[in-house]
């Protein structure tokens, strides 16, 4: 190839690989050049051997840009490039960008690789909601596979097995295969093996802080000339356990003065003296890193598109070294920012959340004061809510906030329709000044307020009187006014009681006349409402005693809220939303 040919194909790479990049919002990838390139310059194909060698430091070039650079630049290489994608960008109304090159596999294959260190926080829901509703669009396949090969700085939490996949259904999906790594450690075993005879990894026995120093300084360790024949040796007593934590590693050989650093010689296997907590895995102590593991995983299983965090793009550079040894082609990868919840004093960190439990400041992962998919779960927010959520927040690379108040509206969308209402009369708690006991004269020996207002045909509540009501404080009219008191009828306070009186409900609208909720003294159900500022305790309708945990109702005027136990003393419901 001249070097005009080259330069011509350098120009029409750069312009695939900057579109490619902006319309997926992730790193463009030589594979999905390729294809376009020769089919729009024929010209090239003769060159067939020597294109993506002319390519790739090209996309190399393109995905160390930001995406205000990538943009900029193909505004003044092909700013025709650059309308398309705007126009595509206007068409194309469904809040998850499209998956970049769908159409290069025969099926779309993703996985959620969960660490099953401790039940989900809000977070971590992101995955399965993104993940399964990709799926769901190009009627793909979706894999759970627990990543579960770090026993010490990571340790798996049994019970976090059932809870992270009692969470993905709670979602609203369910997974095509469910794996865990911790079942396939003789598999990455095998692969360790293979890379070696590849000459691509070796057992090294630095110290960490002196491979540091000289990974840093760009200059190989001693043990990275051993042959294969050692190296297999020690990997093998690797294997039988005949090392401690920090004795010896076994590393991926790849360019020990690469410009990053952290991509230098990195390490595939290390020992751990700690047993891992499932029995079925307790008896290795050679494990594999995560790189290494997920690198693995992902070609065996077929995965064709990844979903990581931006924090991890050196991950996907580290595995692409591991997939040039043995000859694989890397997925399609799209790196996504942090997500920051709003309206919590709790850290959104499994680590954080697990000590509070531990200490008793919180009474369990689905403490409302939490922010966990339970919790959320207990407090009767439908699964469907919070992936909406997820959704409306894309893809992009830059970090992103998720506001708790998208998710209730969400979910009053969901539930408003089918949830009856009822009175809470909140007495303590939060927030709550109070309940107050009034007498009634004059009035009808119940009120009659709807299910619904808005569906007549499901009827109406029967509330009784009896001689006598609880109101919050702040609803007691002062002497001489006058409230409307819901289901009820109008009443005026006059001294220490209410009287009813015969005015119509045009009072409301035209007198000015507040309309309140109330129970009465005697027949009430003796309540409790967990939420995230605290229990309050309080008195509702006797109503209330006939739904069955996990029900929702609507305290009027208080908001949803779930039922979650009948008890001998009183009735515990959890806080939703307004």
């Amino acid at each position: 190839m001249d070097e005009e040919v080259r330069e011509r194909v350098e120009e029409a790479a750069e312009v695939d690989a900057l579109y490619n990049a902006l319309k997926h919002e992730s790193e463009a990838q030589v594979g999905a050049i390729m294809g376009p390139l020769m089919g729009e310059h024929p010209e090239f194909r003769e060159y067939g051997d020597e294109v993506a060698g002319v390519v790739a430091p090209v996309v190399g070039r393109v995905n160390e840009m930001s995406a205000a650079e990538q943009r900029e630049r193909l505004a003044d290489l092909a700013p025709d490039r650059l309308e398309d994608l705007e126009s595509e960008d206007e068409a194309d109304d469904h809040p998850l960008p499209a998956l970049p090159n769908v159409d290069a596999y025969d099926e779309v294959r993703m996985r959620l690789a969960p660490n099953p260190n401790g039940p989900w926080h809000l977070g971590s829901a992101r995955m399965p909601a993104v993940i399964g509703t990709y799926k769901d669009r190009y009627d793909g396949w979706m894999l759970c596979r627990f990543d579960d090969t770090d026993p010490e700085t990571k340790r798996p939490d049994l019970a976090a097995y059932d809870a992270i996949l009692d969470a993905i259904d709670y979602l609203g999906f369910e997974p095509d295969d469910v794996v865990r790594a911790s079942d396939r450690v003789a598999v990455y075993y095998d692969h360790a093996r293979e890379l070696v005879e590849l000459g691509g990894a070796y057992t090294c026995s630095c110290p960490a802080e002196e491979f540091s120093e000289l990974k840093n300084a760009g200059e190989p360790c001693p043990h990275r000339g051993k042959d294969a024949e050692t190296v297999h040796e020690e990997f093998e007593a690797m294997v039988d356990g005949e090392y401690s934590a920090g004795e010896m590693v076994l590393r991926v050989r790849t360019d020990i003065e690469h410009k990053n650093p952290a991509l230098r010689d990195w390490v595939a296997f290390r020992m751990v003296d700690r047993p891992h907590p499932r029995e079925e895995a307790a008896h290795y102590r050679c494990w594999p890193m995560l790189d290494f593991q997920s690198g693995v995983d992902d070609h065996l299983t077929g995965i064709t598109h990844i979903i990581r965090g931006i924090d991890l793009q050196d991950a996907a550079k580290r595995q692409r070294f591991l997939y040039g040894y043995f000859g694989w082609e890397y997925p399609e990868v799209v790196h996504w920012g942090h997500v920051q919840v709003d309206a919590y004093d709790v850290a959104m960190s499994t680590s954080t959340i697990k000590a509070k439990v531990e200490s008793g400041e919180l009474t369990g992962w689905d403490d409302p004061r939490a922010p966990t998919v339970a919790s959320l779960r207990r407090r009767g927010i439908r699964g469907r809510a919070i992936v909406e959520a997820m959704v409306e927040l894309g893809t992009s690379s830059a970090n992103v906030d998720l506001s708790m108040s998208v998710v209730s509206a969400n979910n009053r969308e969901l539930v408003d329709d089918e949830t009856d209402r009822a009175f809470l009369v909140r007495a303590d708690g939060p927030g709550v000044d109070g309940a107050v006991e009034l007498p009634v004269t004059d009035a009808p020996e119940a009120g009659t307020p709807p299910y619904h207002p808005d569906h007549d045909g499901r009827g109406r509540r029967t509330i009784p009187v009896d001689g006598a009501v609880l109101l919050e404080r702040d609803d007691c009219p002062p002497a001489g006014e006058r409230v409307w008191l819901k289901g009820l009828g109008c009443v005026r306070r006059e001294g220490d009681g209410l009287v009813a009186t015969d005015d119509p409900i045009d009072v409301v609208r035209e007198g000015g006349v507040d309309v309140v909720h109330w129970v009465p003294t005697e027949e009430n159900v003796r309540t409790r409402l967990r939420t995230m500022d605290g229990d309050v305790t309080g008195h509702a309708e006797p109503g209330l005693a006939a739904y069955d945990p996990d029900e929702l109702v609507q305290f009027e005027r208080v908001g949803f809220a779930r039922v979650d136990a009948h008890e001998d003393d009183e009735t515990v419901t959890y806080y939703a939303h307004p």
